[in-house]
Parts: C-alpha cells; structure tokens; sequence
C-alpha cells in the first residue's frame, strides 16, 4: 500500500518535444474549475511515473492547475 504513496515522479523536459506536439498538448485541454475543453495551457510542465506520462500547467481563462495525461501510442 505505501508503494503506491510513495510514486516516483520524474520531471521531463517538455520542450525537447517537437514544436507540433507542444502546440497540440498546449491547446488540447480540460479545465476541471471552468468545465470547458481546450481554454489552453500556460507554463508546462511535464513528468512521468512508471506508469503515466502527464503535463501539468496553467488553464488560460481561469489560472488554476489543468493537467492533461499523455497515451503514447503502440503504432
């Protein structure tokens, strides 16, 4: 039980992403407080667990935390 207390969480640079994915990550959003999709994000950041890939930063409209989880795709 006290593993999953206890995750690690790594940073990532999310700006080694390209440009088209940056815009694409910045711009597809979920605004828990304003309950409106794709308001933007402001001041990235990205991280990654062992299990999850998510970028936390800022909704536009409204300055709270929106956070948007990444699927990488097995193509």
């Amino acid at each position: 039980m006290t593993e999953l207390l206890e995750e690690q969480v790594v940073p990532r640079d999310f700006y080694a992403r390209s440009a088209e994915e940056q815009e694409d990550f910045l711009a597809q959003t979920w605004c828990n407080h304003c309950q409106e999709v794709d308001l933007g994000m402001i001041n990235p950041k990205e991280f990654e667990s062992k299990d999850r890939i998510w970028i936390e930063g800022e909704c536009v409209k409204c300055g709270n935390t929106t956070v948007t989880e990444i699927v990488e795709d097995d193509e």
